[in-house]
């Protein structure tokens, strides 16, 4: 309701001075709410993506590092880049499931088009999802049992030649001997 709406209803009962008090106590409260509910969800939609760590991805032809936002909980990884409106090119998010197991994702809630690059625990990339759909409930598979999941906008893994066999780099990432 407006302010103008709610002056209106206080007119309509023939209401005096106490009556538009009244009304513009009300225009202000519900003015408020809608202000709250409009701004609270946009708040949280364009929350950026903390790139706190550094992950390489390393091809044939080059070594190229990207800021990430390390999830390694049920609740962080669940939520993922969900609501996320935008992202630098030379970031994303690593996922780490602490374990190997195959996995699948799913685009629901996310805006941004994404590539998914699928990983075993010594970093060897197994597969790659190129440019996953916005808002889509389609799983997306990992093909094979991993560990990691780094997503980036859609495109950089093309742009870099991603191929199954190279590689992630990142401290939590062990080699193997």
């Amino acid at each position: 309701m407006s302010f103008v709406t709610a002056m209106c209803f206080a007119r309509s009962y023939g209401a005096g001075a106490k009556g538009r008090v009244t009304a513009l106590v009300l225009a202000w409260a519900l003015s408020l709410f809608a202000v709250l509910t409009a701004v609270v969800p946009a708040a949280r939609a364009e929350t950026p993506v903390v790139a706190s760590e550094r992950v390489e991805v390393v091809t044939a032809r080059a070594r190229t590092p990207f800021a990430v936002e390390v999830v390694d909980t049920d609740e962080s990884r669940s939520r993922g880049l969900m609501f996320r409106r935008t992202m630098a090119d030379d970031h994303g998010m690593l996922f780490d499931f602490r374990r190997e197991e195959p996995v699948w994702f799913w685009m629901k809630n996310t805006y941004l088009p994404l590539d998914m690059i699928f990983a075993r625990a010594d970093g060897t990339i197994i597969s790659v999802a190129h440019d996953a759909e916005p808002l889509s409930e389609a799983l997306v598979p990992s093909n094979g049992p991993v560990r990691f999941v780094l997503e980036v906008n859609a495109g950089v893994a093309a742009r870099l030649g991603l191929a199954p066999g190279d590689r992630l780099v990142h401290p939590r990432i062990r080699v193997a001997p």
